[in-house]
């Protein structure tokens, strides 16, 4: 999940009345009310031109609107104080939100440019916001006099995290501190926009070219149809590969040639740190450099304790925990995994063959073939994207009765995305849902979930949310439609489970809904998502062939559900040598000037089940935590998950469809945003708090 939101728009969210005077003749269609369908972000208007003025015209008015909080004669009050902070610098946000979310999804050599530009303005400004002590000031005092008895809970998490924004971006340095935070602040912005863009252009720089159509034995039709669509379209022969998902994975999952797959695993493996201009082992080390000295300079041993405070976590201590919980009960089995795919592969090749990292995928899927009769293609021609959209929104309808409507009157930034309202249960608007679902020169990586617009309470009004999800999906070539493989179906779910957390919000204040949560809480609403996916009841309601119109067999669900916890323990295991690495970049008390590769080789050895591949590197392309919000964040997929286990267990002892349970998740979780402590959430809707007994037992290891 991804807010790609700019830091400062904490300060800085929609809902405030646009100051005109100065821009009632420019025609940038930031600088009036949007005239689309519920006010949606005009995309069909906006050109590269518009970004640079209209920031720099959001700043002016922000800061005069928070220079008018701060000259406000009146003592200072949660309402003129907090308040009018909470709902200050709306164009500013207006701007922002698509300039950033844009520039992850639609990109170009000139936005990245302006992005780079624009990035230290928009730090000093957020940084003359949190270091005035003036404002401060009077933050303090509404906080330091306010008797909280007389606040709602939600009025009580704002008032805190209104005071702690400042205290945790300095506010309280002296004024040498204050400059050294400008300074370690600015520098980051730029490193982290800097990782970032190197990773999009090592991925875009690289192509296979097959001619030899033997190179390509074992690789399925559909995947052999998509690479001739990208040669064609690069201008080639034959078939072309690419290092994004849906082209790199069928190569390292089903090609017979071994060096094609080494070759295409070490292009994937070493794009950021190869010697070249998108190398980013000296911004490794510059922003964890960094954020080790932010912290230091607030106060905090490690950067990790800084960000922890704010976790339902709490501290490094309990991370640790969990990862040393997990790694103990999960190993053994893991390594049974590992072993039982190894003696695959030598019953292939023979008894001194090694299984390195470029064969696991390949011989793992031929191992659950064995075992499961199962792969990929079996289950695809189920898994029409227009199918498996009906199905994933008609989820949503069985457990809480609201339903999608396409609406093409709704502007929308690339010719792949497509605009939906959501009507609620009695038939009222309720959100918009953007869905952009394949791969492109212009998009990074991954999968998320962000907003246009935030959900908020203001004059009477509750002004709805306007959501995103983003996917690199297989696409639709000139002979079939895009057909969905089992973990792209699971991607859908989890970042549609994050948009019912933004579509459903109902909170007051901008800043403390949906998403708007601890990191660690975050991941609920998308991981118990995915646990529908392998229930025959939910199946049944999407999963039809694409030519037959067949409804997907009872025995092939069957064979699913059987397979559902094949090499679980494994990837339990890969996803704790992400958060090992993670922790050991940002618990680190002394900044760093080693070697990347092998402090991470060293970071993670407790998780190596396959041998070491000399050159590799995840460190230089892991944006999550580098250049992304996951920074001593990663663990909060593994917390999550013992969260969702947890839940969605009590669905199966109410059944998954459950309208009760879905009724209780609805107002207990996803409408409550950040509104009150996500610990007293998960209590009221589960009656308990989570182990990770139920993640265990799901998992079979239990």
């Amino acid at each position: 999940m991804n807010k790609s939101k700019n830091f400062l728009c904490a300060l800085a969210l929609a809902g405030a009345t646009l100051n005109m005077t100065s821009c009632m003749d420019n025609k940038n269609p930031f600088y009036s009310e949007y005239s689309t369908p519920h006010q949606t972000v005009p995309f069909d208007k906006i050109k590269l031109e518009h970004y640079e003025p209209a920031i720099m015209e959001g700043i002016k008015q922000h800061a005069a609107e928070v220079e008018a909080i701060i000259t406000n004669p009146e003592t200072p009050t949660f309402e003129n104080t907090i308040v009018a902070l909470e709902y200050a610098g709306n164009l500013l946000d207006r701007v922002v939100t698509v300039f950033f979310t844009l520039n992850s999804a639609e990109t170009s050599d000139e936005m990245q440019a302006l992005a780079q530009k624009l990035s230290p303005v928009l730090t000093e400004h957020s940084n003359n916001i949190s270091l005035d002590e003036r404002l401060f000031a009077r933050v303090k005092a509404v906080y330091e006099t306010t008797d909280m008895s007389t606040l709602t809970p939600e009025e009580q998490r704002l008032l805190q995290k209104s005071y702690d924004g400042f205290a945790r971006n300095g506010a309280n340095l002296s004024e040498e501190d204050k400059a050294k935070y400008r300074e370690l602040t600015t520098a980051l912005s730029k490193a982290t926009l800097d990782f970032g863009q190197n990773m999009l252009k090592a991925t875009n720089a690289y192509t296979l070219n097959i001619t030899d159509s033997a190179r390509l034995s074992g690789m399925p039709e559909s995947a052999l149809e998509a690479a001739a669509q990208t040669a064609k379209e690069k201008g080639h022969e034959g078939w072309t590969f690419t290092l994004h998902a849906p082209s790199y994975s069928p190569v390292m999952m089903y090609c017979e040639d071994r060096d094609l797959r080494r070759e295409l695993y070490m292009a994937f493996n070493t794009q950021n740190v190869q010697d070249n201009e998108n190398n980013n082992e000296e911004l490794v080390k510059q922003i964890a450099n960094l954020r080790l000295e932010v912290a230091q300079l607030l106060g905090y041993e490690c950067f990790a304790d800084y960000v922890l405070e704010n976790r339902m976590a709490e501290n490094a201590t309990n991370v640790n925990l969990l990862l040393d919980q997990l790694l103990t009960a999960y190993l053994p089995a893991a390594k049974e995994e590992v072993k039982a795919v190894q003696e695959m592969a030598a019953r292939i090749e023979g008894k001194d063959f090694e299984l390195m990292a470029w064969d696991w995928s390949f011989y793992a899927e031929k191992l659950r073939v064995e075992k499961y009769s199962l792969n990929d293609e079996m289950v695809r021609p189920y898994f029409k994207l227009e199918n498996v959209t009906n199905g994933v929104f008609g989820l949503a309808t069985r457990l809480y009765g609201i339903t999608f409507v396409e609406n093409k009157d709704i502007p929308v930034f690339h010719p792949d995305v497509k605009a939906y309202d959501v009507l609620d249960k009695d038939g009222s608007y309720l959100a918009v849902i953007y869905t952009d679902f394949f791969p492109r020169a212009g998009k990074r990586s991954g999968a998320w979930m962000t907003s246009f617009k935030e959900q908020y309470k203001k004059d009477g009004v509750d002004s709805r949310p306007h959501v995103s999800i983003t996917m690199n999906f297989t696409k639709p070539t000139d002979t079939k439609p895009a057909l969905l493989t089992q973990d792209e179906v699971e991607t859908f779910l989890h970042e549609f489970g994050h948009a019912l957390h933004g579509i459903f919000s109902a909170t007051t204040y901008p800043s403390m809904g949906g998403t708007s949560v601890y990191r660690d809480f975050v991941e609920l609403p998308s991981q118990i998502m995915e646990n529908f996916l392998p229930k025959k009841e939910f199946l049944a309601t999407f999963a039809y062939h694409y030519e037959t119109g067949e409804l997907i067999p009872d025995e092939l669900i069957e064979r699913i559900v059987r397979a559902q916890n094949y090499n679980v323990a494994y990837a339990c295991i890969r996803q704790l040598s992400f958060g090992l690495l993670d922790m050991a970049w940002y618990s680190r008390t002394t900044p760093f000037d080693g070697d990347v590769k092998a402090y991470e080789q060293e970071a993670w050895a407790p998780t190596q089940l396959l041998p070491v591949v000399e050159g590799t590197n995840m460190t230089t392309r892991f944006g999550h935590i580098m250049s992304g919000g996951y920074s001593a964040g990663y663990y909060s997929y593994k917390w999550s998950e013992m969260l969702d286990a947890d839940a969605f267990a009590l669905f199966e002892e109410q059944g998954i469809f459950n309208e009760e349970v879905a009724t209780s998740f609805r107002e207990n979780v996803l409408s409550r945003g950040g509104s009150e402590h996500p610990k007293e959430l998960y209590r009221r809707f589960r009656g308990q708090d989570a182990t990770i007994d139920a993640m265990m037992k799901r998992d079979g290891i239990k």
